[in-house]
């Protein structure tokens, strides 16, 4: 088997590199270890959010952003402070000028469109020049994450009827082949086929082996969320210890080989300690694969309580700071935590991530969508609300913490401690002024329009019977992204420890950090996972064309 070049991984920047690539003529092996099913990897399952800055979708909301401030915004979050962080200042600086200019223009071109409220994740942890978006940045793909993937994989499918493209599933890269110094292609085992449905754990039997030969090769494997014992090797000790029970956010075969495979022939690995883990995991009522987590994407409303029914510290509200909120949770020396909220809140401020959870969104159903303005939560988040373990219902305090006491088993809550926390945040609410940090950003995230239609609540106090029933919602510690990976450089080129690149190697997606080995430095603004295997995707197939 031979071809121009071999991309490695069927998931979004695969597609991408490998639809560049087919439309200059070069010849290309697409392999992935799962079955054609999987086509789209990760991306398949998500939500399908895209940041975009000063859209015309923006605009339309009275939201004024600008290429200064959202580079305000990248550069509070991701911190650069080390010496490898060259690259991935260079591409963050890309992905910025990519986002505010050509990026939606050239989705547009291919049929992508966008749901016309702007979401405004990650609000940051209270510093102009901190982490966070300062406006809302978050663009909802119509048709979320098949509707990402889909563009691609057209391109893709007529490549492949055209004889440009070869799909080769079920092909598991255990090796780059070093011909003096110069990568000259990939050998592996081939595996069982396996017809276990997208997501679901598929045979690792061996049944023959295979050698591709290529001018180049370019690995577009994904991170490693999949593999828990990998993120607990590379946790960092910034965050504390690493949580001994995690649920899981993306699929087993996210498994992180090719970094090691690609660093024995010789690439370089940067920033393996950043990393990027919700702290608002749900574990899945009706699973797809193994230990399967939900996150929730919440408004800003909900009480926050540590395990010991302790409220969180400002500015570790619901969608604030991430990995802030992460690394106090973890400090509690407890690996879980609880929202505290009524019926009202629920219904307007819980959505759950993922293509499965918004079947309106997913399907591009116009009259489904309009219903989410109505009243009563959108019907997944009712049944979790009724089949989720995470979840208690009472119509008293008293009775919901026995609840949640009875959940976990350990007793450490006390109604009348927690009856004193609610009724305090409950008087904050009787001006339209207040102390409470939290109250504040509720009133000011009603302030955009988007927000106060369909995303926040009209405050209310926690304890009125009227906004009832009261609901508790145990959160887990949540796996997700790899920040860090194979360091790169402006045109995709793996680079070597001397910071030469290694001849015949590229990398995009998730096993690139996104771009140069973290191109999000510490923190993410969100809606850039995806973005950033659009980017890299479509910068290194472009590369890799021009370079043969």
């Amino acid at each position: 088997m031979e071809a121009d070049v071999v991309v490695v991984g069927a998931g979004l920047a695969g597609l991408v590199a490998t639809a560049e690539l087919a439309d200059r003529g070069k010849r290309v092996i697409l392999v992935d270890q799962e079955g054609e099913q999987s086509l789209g990897g990760q991306a398949f399952w998500s939500f399908g959010g895209l940041f975009l800055v000063d859209s015309p979708e923006q605009r339309r909301l009275g939201i004024r952003d600008s290429l200064d401030l959202a580079t305000q915004d990248w550069m509070g979050s991701a911190q650069f402070d080390r010496e490898e962080d060259f690259w991935p200042r260079k591409w963050a600086e890309a992905y910025l000028h990519f986002a505010a200019g050509e990026k939606r223009w050239w989705l547009r071109q291919q049929g992508l469109r966008l749901f016309p409220v702007v979401g405004w994740a990650e609000r940051g942890d209270g510093r102009a020049d901190g982490h966070g978006n300062s406006v809302p940045r978050f663009h909802i793909t119509w048709g979320t994450g098949p509707g990402i993937v889909e563009p691609f994989e057209r391109r893709v499918r007529a490549a492949v009827a055209r004889g440009r493209v070869t799909l080769a599933f079920r092909h598991r890269v255990d090796e780059l082949v070093l011909t003096a110094g110069v990568v000259t292609g990939v050998r592996g085992c081939l595996l069982a086929p396996d017809g276990a449905a997208r997501g679901r754990a598929s045979s690792r039997e061996e049944v023959g082996d295979f050698e591709i030969g290529a001018q180049a090769v370019l690995v577009t494997s994904g991170g490693i969320g999949g593999d828990h014992d990998l993120v607990r090797r590379a946790w960092p000790e910034r965050l504390g210890a690493p949580p001994a029970r995690m649920v899981a956010g993306v699929p087993a075969h996210v498994d992180g080989r090719m970094l090691g495979i690609t660093q024995a022939a010789g690439g370089r690995v940067i920033n393996p300690d950043r990393m990027w883990h919700y702290t608002e995991g749900l574990r899945n009522w009706d699973p797809v694969w193994d230990n399967h987590g939900i996150r929730i994407l919440p408004g800003p409303s909900s009480l926050w309580l540590d395990a010991r029914g302790r409220r969180l510290p400002a500015p570790y509200f619901p969608g604030f700071d991430t990995l802030g909120t992460l690394r106090h949770i973890i400090g509690t020396g407890h690996d879980y935590s609880w929202f505290v909220l009524t019926q009202r809140i629920i219904e307007k401020e819980f959505a759950l991530s993922g293509s499965e959870q918004n079947p309106d969104l997913t399907g591009k159903d116009v009259r489904q969508v309009l219903g989410r303005a109505r009243g009563g939560a959108p019907a997944p988040v009712e049944a979790f609300k009724r089949h989720g373990e995470d979840f208690v219902v009472a119509d008293t305090l008293d009775d919901l913490v026995r609840g949640m006491n009875a959940l976990t088993g350990e007793g450490l809550l006390e109604a009348q401690s927690l009856r004193r926390t609610i009724v305090a945040r409950d008087h904050e609410l009787d001006n339209d002024f207040s102390k409470d940090a939290q109250v504040t950003a509720m009133r000011g995230a009603r302030n955009y329009i988007g927000d106060k239609l369909i995303r926040v609540a009209s405050p209310h106090r926690l304890l009125d019977p009227k906004a009832g029933p009261l609901i508790a919602v145990r959160l887990h510690i949540l796996t997700r992204k790899t920040l860090g990976g194979l360091e790169t450089d402006l045109a995709g080129r793996v680079l070597r420890a001397d910071g030469d690149p290694l001849p015949g190697v590229y990398a995009a997606g998730e096993v690139s950090g996104f771009g140069g080995g973290g191109m999000h430095g510490y923190n993410s603004l969100e809606g850039t996972f995806l973005g950033g295997c659009l980017f890299s995707g479509r910068t290194a197939g472009r590369s890799v064309a021009a370079a043969l």
